[in-house]
């Protein structure tokens, strides 16, 4: 047995590098240097390459090759990166799935060393956590189909595969879809596989629907119904400040400016910060909620003081609409949606409601004229301008109907 080779992580000169560590015998030396760009340190009494993402596999390749055992415990451990599927419905034609932590202890080494170092090449590009979760999630699926392959063999006709037997036989939303493009976008800018490129690909035209509004009665009716101070709470915060989940479970308590009537909203989508106005009619509630709770760190929290989860507001919100009798599909951003088409009917200017509602671009908000009553109103039906042409042609001797009674 030839002595076992041993590539660990080395900064050297201000820049990563790989070791490569042996029990010192000519031979192996000799093979050592063979490999192309091998460098020696004298300070460091150590042979040395630069650092790339696949470098660690083409040196495991060369010397497994060559009849050496590798080890490569310092950048395989079985530490499970942070990733997870945010799709809320997959249909599956299999009872159950494997989890993401089953999955990625099942992928060979080298796909979990490429998989890991591609979480913190997404985290040096700056996108947010929930984002990185997202699109670990598909490329660990992508892992997983092609696990049996070598990663420098990828290609783009792999990249069709995944599509065709996970992203389409999952049934996963066109939404999703456009998301895992972009994770693999990203996965190929990453490895920098010459016949491994999405660059080119394509994402699915985005599904534009109208968001689903509720009426202010049905606002009401819904904070009045629920009971929970809390929850209570957290509606009516949801609907008056036009807030998103997210934005609200990291509010703190001196977010909230009762002298000036405004929160302050930090760090928001797209890493913003702005300012809503605070309702007078929610004070009461809000103080009520502040002395029964006294939250300590986050302005809304859940047992001991715990973060509270965006599972659990989804969780009420529908028993809460059940109880008021709202049959509609609602979800926490439909507050957010009947907030921002409350104040387009009340006359607010489109300008100012991109504004409290965070949007880059004014074509995001506009979607909320589709669906904003104040005009549509004032347009009459063709149907009721003929009956009511016919009635008064007939002046009043014939009563038009069309119920069939």
């Amino acid at each position: 047995m030839k002595n076992p080779i041993t590539l660990s992580p080395l900064i050297h000169r201000g820049e990563q590098q790989i070791a490569i560590k042996f029990n010192n015998d000519n031979k192996t030396r000799g093979f050592i240097k063979s490999y192309k760009d091998v460098k020696w340190s004298q300070t460091l009494r150590t042979f040395y390459v630069n650092y790339t993402p696949l470098q660690i596999i083409d040196l495991c390749d060369f010397y497994r090759d060559g009849g050496y055992e590798v080890n490569t415990d310092s950048y395989t451990n079985l530490e499970v990166p942070d990733i997870s599927s945010n799709e809320k419905v997959s249909i599956s034609t299999e009872d159950s799935k494997p989890t993401s932590k089953q999955l990625y202890l099942a992928l060979p080494n080298e796909h979990r060393y490429i998989l890991k170092n591609y979480i913190g090449y997404l985290r040096g590009k700056r996108l947010s956590k929930s984002t990185i979760k997202s699109y670990g999630y598909f490329c660990l699926r992508f892992m997983d189909l092609h696990k049996n392959k070598p990663i420098n063999d990828f290609n783009n006709r792999d990249l069709d595969l995944f599509m065709t037997n996970v992203m389409a036989k999952e049934h996963y939303s066109i939404s999703s879809h456009r998301q895992c493009v972009s994770a693999l976008k990203y996965l190929t800018e990453f490895c920098e596989i010459e016949s491994f490129d999405a660059s080119e690909y394509h994402r699915p035209k985005k599904s534009k629907y109208l968001p689903v509004i509720l009426s202010d009665h049905e606002i009401l009716k819904l904070i009045q119904v629920t009971r929970n101070l809390k929850h209570r709470a957290i509606i009516a915060l949801l609907y008056s400040g036009g807030l998103r989940i997210g934005e609200l479970l990291k509010l703190k308590q001196n977010d909230i400016d009762f002298s000036r009537n405004v929160v302050h909203v930090r760090q928001g989508k797209n890493r913003k910060d702005r300012v809503v106005h605070l309702s007078e009619t929610i004070k009461p509630l809000l103080n009520n909620y502040l002395l029964t709770y006294t939250p300590q760190h986050f302005l809304i929290e859940g047992r001991d003081h715990s973060p509270y989860t965006a599972s659990a507001v989804r969780n009420f919100l529908k028993i809460s609409c059940r109880q008021a009798g709202i049959f509609k599909k609602v979800t926490p951003h439909t507050l957010r949606h009947s907030y921002a088409t409350h104040m387009l009917e009340n006359g607010v200017d489109i300008r100012y409601i991109q504004e409290l509602l965070g949007h880059s671009k004014p074509e995001t908000t506009m979607i909320y004229t589709h669906v904003a009553q104040k005009d549509l109103n004032k347009i009459k039906n063709p149907l009721d301008i003929a009956v009511e042409r016919i009635t008064n042609n007939s002046k009043g001797d014939e009563k038009v109907l069309i119920s069939g009674n």
